[in-house]
């Protein structure tokens, strides 16, 4: 069992949903555009390619000390899901480690939906006993780098798969 559990979060004008399989065919129309894998490489799913990727995110990580956690963003003014948060949790020599992600549609790009929905993941994380948040960001995407930057992370040093670690330390470990 995960010892985290994602759960329904607000803010102005969005709704962090928890991810369930129904969302899939709405998913896979808000990610449909092929320029949303320019960074990340790939393709976009397929409305049943999501529902099965859906099925695995929510049943959870087999492994008990990692927590998937994966939510839908809605907007709630034009009442549609928008796009993708998730943070996966996992113990770290450094303490509890939350690496973060969010995706959302090309429709609804450059309105803040990003930035606001990875503020609200990354305070509802400053909650819980997670010490550190970290994302993973393509030198060249200036957009998600701008989201991490307000969310408060900060480029490192470190890089793995020609991405950038960036991170910010919620709460100092407890020795």
């Amino acid at each position: 069992m995960s010892a985290f559990t994602a759960e329904t979060v607000s803010t102005g004008r969005l709704d962090l949903l928890p991810l369930r399989v129904g969302h899939a065919a709405e998913m896979a129309r808000v990610l449909s555009d092929p320029a949303l894998h320019t960074f990340i490489g790939g393709t976009p799913d397929t409305q049943q390619a999501l529902h099965t990727r859906y099925q695995r995110l929510v049943a959870g990580s087999p492994d008990p000390a990692v927590s998937w956690l994966n939510w839908v963003i809605r907007l709630r003014a034009e009442d549609c899901l928008t796009g993708t948060v998730q943070a996966t949790i996992s113990p770290s020599g450094s303490g509890t480690v939350a690496e973060i992600a969010w995706m959302v549609g090309t429709p609804w790009q450059r309105r803040g939906i990003a930035t606001e929905a990875a503020l609200e993941l990354v305070a509802w994380l400053g909650q819980t006993q997670v010490q550190a948040v970290v994302a993973h960001i393509h030198p060249g995407h200036r957009a998600s780098a701008a989201v991490a930057a307000a969310a408060g992370l900060t480029p490192t040093d470190r890089h793995h798969d020609g991405e950038t670690e960036w991170r910010l330390i919620l709460h100092q470990r407890n020795h």
